[in-house]
C-alpha cells in the first residue's frame, strides 16, 4: 500500500520547487545592479510535471524489479527544477540588466503565499494521517 504517494508527495515537490524559486528570485534582486545580468525564474508548471514524471518512472522501475532509480528533468538543473529567463515587458536597461524590481518583488510575494498555502495543506494532511494512526484518540 502506498500511503504517502499522491497528494503528500506532490506537496513535497511543490515546497521544494517554491523554495528553489525563492532562491532564484532573491538572486535576481542581489544582482539588480550587475551590468549585463539576465534575470531568471523557475517554471513551476514544467518543474512539477517533470517531478511527477520522474516519480512515475521511478515507480514503474520499482514495480518491474529494477531497483531504485533517480533521474532529473531533461532540461532541468541539478535539482530537477526547470529554469527560464524571467519575463520582461520592458527592454533591458542601458547596462544590459533585465531585473525588474517591481515584478521580482511581486513574484516573491506570490511565491511566499503559495509556499505558505502548500505548507499548510501538507501540515493538515499529516495531522489527518496522525489522527488515523492513533485511532482518532490523538
Amino acid at each position: 500500500m502506498k500511503l504517502f504517494n499522491g497528494p503528500l508527495q506532490n506537496l513535497e515537490h511543490s515546497l521544494d520547487i517554491r523554495s528553489q524559486r525563492h532562491s532564484v528570485l532573491t538572486g535576481n534582486l542581489a544582482n539588480i545592479d550587475t551590468p549585463g545580468f539576465v534575470a531568471s525564474d523557475v517554471d513551476f508548471d514544467a518543474s512539477m510535471a517533470s517531478a511527477m514524471a520522474n516519480d512515475d518512472a521511478a515507480e514503474a522501475d520499482a514495480d518491474s524489479g529494477g531497483g531504485s532509480s533517480f533521474s532529473t528533468g531533461a532540461s532541468a538543473g541539478d535539482d530537477g527544477v526547470e529554469m527560464m529567463d524571467a519575463p520582461s515587458l520592458h527592454s533591458t536597461g542601458l547596462d544590459g540588466n533585465t531585473v525588474d524590481l517591481d515584478r521580482t518583488m511581486a513574484a516573491l510575494a506570490e511565491n511566499g503565499l503559495q509556499y505558505g498555502a502548500s505548507a499548510k495543506v501538507a501540515s493538515k494532511h499529516l495531522a489527518l494521517l496522525r489522527t488515523v494512526l492513533s485511532d482518532g484518540n490523538g
